[in-house]
């Protein structure tokens, strides 16, 4: 693997150097927005809640559309650069906001460049590997990608215990912005496919082939009971784990995922997406029905934890190289978009099932809700999707 993995081509090395620095940026502020909108623009739950909301909506359909417009114009490059840029050059106006309105528009801004940059990113590294190496070149993606969520916030634990204002912090964002920006300028994509010139923009997911519509059904179904990571978290302080080491708690789950996701995803490169993503998904049932099990925090917490990271590590690259698999490589940056449109849409109920059934009912109902959607995208995946084969 490791000499597969340093043939990988320089573009799939870059789109991962810029992951890891966007998000450590964005990691070590991602945190800090509720505690600035409490402490300094004295905001509550409610417009953090408008605001995420709203934020998250603008970027799942964006991500459609950026995926449409890469096949119409074969061109990923230039929504990839103005996507890291605005974001990047977004995020530290929140310094200078004085109302919580502002950090909705800015925020608003730092989806946007996520929505505009998400898919034609995917295309671009499904289109610059074989389809022999997609597993690894996605899984080297997704472990860059966690390693910056490690780095981010235990910078932003670094400076703050240095003295740093917090305020300040968002300014500091500057730098790695600039940085992202130039990584992206140096990207190159491969030679485009011939096409049909004037091939008219197409938003039909029934245009899409037969087996990518049902792995997207299967995807919706995941996702409804793969609600908010703030739930996990919640549950750990539920079960009396205290608000210092929850941080920590998250930071561990971040760093498994970042050190098995190259060598997971490429496990599907040999032995079959569908392998890794059926045990993927049965992985996360078993660790959602165990979280509903138990009554106290301790060594068993972490070990939960730690293998919902191995969940993490084993499905989000292979879920992306299954895409690129199934879709045709003229409409890859549409099936791009309809994935990651999908997956960001069902979110929303997904949380919000979610969190009435552990407010109108208890915790434990809630994770075995989740549990059960996950065995049942496995069955479906299994004996639907792919009609019985499992290769």
């Amino acid at each position: 693997m490791f000499a597969t993995l340093k043939a990988l081509p320089r573009t799939v090395w870059l789109i991962g150097l810029i992951s890891l620095i966007n998000d450590a940026a964005s990691d070590m502020l991602y945190p800090l927005i509720p505690l600035y909108l409490a402490s300094v623009l004295m905001a509550g739950p409610r417009a953090l809640g408008l605001i995420e909301g709203v934020a998250e909506a603008v970027a799942s359909l964006l991500k459609l559309f950026s995926g449409v417009v890469v096949d119409r114009t074969r061109r990923s490059k230039p929504w990839i650069v103005f996507g890291y840029a605005l974001a990047g050059f977004a995020r530290p106006l929140i310094a200078l906001v004085t109302a919580w309105p502002g950090v909705l528009a800015i925020r608003i801004a730092d989806r946007i460049g996520k929505g505009l940059r998400s898919s034609p990113r995917d295309a671009l590294l499904a289109a610059s590997v074989p389809a022999e190496h997609r597993g690894l070149a996605f899984g080297l993606h997704r472990a860059m990608d966690n390693l910056g969520a490690v780095i981010g916030p235990a910078l932003a634990a670094l400076l703050l215990a240095y003295g740093v204002p917090l305020r300040d912090l968002f300014v500091w964002s500057l730098i790695p912005a600039l940085l992202c920006l130039a990584l992206a300028l140096a990207l190159r994509e491969p030679p485009a496919a011939p096409h049909a010139a004037h091939a008219p923009f197409d938003w039909q997911i029934g245009q899409l082939p037969p087996h990518l519509r049902r792995y997207l059904v299967v995807v919706a179904l995941f996702t409804l009971g793969n609600s908010s990571n703030m739930f996990l978290l919640l549950r750990a302080r539920e079960l009396g784990m205290s608000e210092a080491q929850i941080p920590l708690l998250w930071g561990a789950v971040s760093l498994v995922a970042a050190l098995f996701s190259t060598p997971l995803s490429a496990l599907s490169d040999r032995f079959g997406r569908q392998r890794l993503l059926l045990g993927g998904y049965l992985a996360y049932a078993l660790s959602y029905f165990a979280l509903a099990g138990l009554s106290t925090a301790g060594v068993w917490l972490y070990a939960l934890f730690a293998f919902y990271g191995l969940f993490l590590a084993a499905t989000e690259g292979v879920e992306k190289a299954l895409v690129a698999d199934l879709a045709p490589a003229d409409r890859r940056g549409a099936a791009f978009g309809w994935f990651n449109l999908t997956a960001g849409i069902m979110l929303l109920p997904a949380s919000l099932l979610f969190g009435a059934l552990w407010q109108g009912a208890a915790s434990w109902l809630a994770f075995v809700f989740s549990g059960l959607c996950a065995i049942c995208a496995a069955a479906l995946l299994r004996f639907w999707v792919f009609a019985g084969r499992c290769d």
